[in-house]
């Protein structure tokens, strides 16, 4: 392949997506390819930064657009100095959440609509995902897989708000079904994980 492949995964936390990457990233290295894997928010200094003022659950009275545009230029930062000179390189590029995320929980959860499809659509400046692996797991499982004391900001808010984040992700499913493959999370980890490798084989013979 010349420019690198660009997975994303998403989903409800506590869907076992960080699993799921590490066991991705072993399989993409045994097929002779090189495998970076970085999250959202975060994966550049700056963008961890950023990622501590939004997921600080102390900061209650951030304003919803203004969350909404953190997470967009952690983003453009991430994109410009990793992903994209990453891609560049010909390496595959693993990554924990992307602009999905932001639709679905500033978009529809927040209710701020379109805007956040048009905030990031500068962000990601023309950097999409080849695929997305949507890990479909009912957020209220999620929600008690993740201890009361660890959980962050977001992962926080009341199982109404997750419920609309999880309904929106299910719309984006069936509105880009040629890049987002949704996995049923409630699964073995060995069954998810033989599942996205076969997409993820696939995808590479169609490149190849």
């Amino acid at each position: 392949m010349g420019r690198g492949l660009f997975i994303t995964f998403e989903g409800p936390d506590g869907s076992g997506k960080t699993t799921q990457i590490e066991r991705l990233k072993t399989f993409i290295i045994k097929k002779g390819y090189d495998a970076v894997l970085t999250r959202e928010p975060g994966g550049t200094k700056i963008g961890e930064k950023i990622r501590e003022i939004i997921l600080d659950k102390n900061n209650t009275e951030i304003d919803y657009m203004t969350e909404a545009l953190l997470y967009a230029a952690a983003r453009a930062q991430h994109v410009s100095q990793v992903i994209k000179p990453a891609l560049e390189e010909g390496r595959t590029v693993i990554c924990d959440r992307f602009m999905d995320s932001s639709i679905a929980y500033q978009g529809f959860g927040r209710g701020l609509g379109d805007s956040v499809r048009v905030i990031n659509e500068y962000a990601v400046n023309s950097c999409f995902p080849d695929i997305t692996f949507l890990m479909k797991l009912d957020p209220q499982i999620g929600k008690l897989r993740i201890k009361a004391e660890a959980q962050d900001r977001l992962e926080l808010e009341k199982l109404d708000y997750h419920k609309k984040v999880f309904r929106a992700y299910e719309e984006l499913e069936k509105t880009f079904p040629e890049r987002i493959i949704g996995i049923d999370a409630s699964r073995s980890i060995d069954e998810i994980s033989n599942e996205i490798q076969f997409h993820i084989e696939s995808l590479m013979d169609k490149l190849n």
